[in-house]
């Protein structure tokens, strides 16, 4: 079941399968991040890195979203429960929807940015290293 590995895993059959591994598009990404980190001088990596530390682990707009809406649809749970019945389930059938899309939508790009955050943390460190 290969749609159940991760993207780490997808690289790695990605890279198997090619001939010229120097011309794969997302390791030329990583390249050229880390050939423009290369470019500034330390004070100002450290500035960066300290802001990509915050991003890593501040809890930003989405997780706030994601635990904030259950509850204030609970404690307005008896009006949300009459409207959306009033008119048999399908309004509550479209809230669920529209709700559950924008959760899991929200969700994975969450987790999506602190993956980035993770990769120019690790670039930079390095980069701060090869620098000492």
């Amino acid at each position: 079941m290969p749609f159940t590995r991760g993207d780490a895993h997808k690289l790695y059959i990605e890279l198997k399968k090619e001939h010229q591994i120097e011309t794969n598009k997302k390791l030329e990404e990583v390249s050229e991040i880390k050939a423009f980190y290369e470019t500034l001088d330390s004070s100002t990596l450290r500035l960066i890195y300290y802001r990509m530390i915050k991003e890593q682990s501040g809890s930003g707009m989405i997780p706030i979203f994601v635990t904030s809406i259950p509850w204030l649809l609970f404690l307005f749970s008896d009006i949300v429960q009459d409207y959306l019945f009033q008119h048999g389930s399908i309004y509550l059938v479209i809230f669920i929807t529209v709700y559950l899309s924008l959760l899991t939508l929200s969700a994975i790009s969450h987790f999506r940015e602190r993956a980035w955050a993770a990769l120019h943390i690790e670039i930079i460190t390095d980069v701060l290293n090869d620098k000492k």
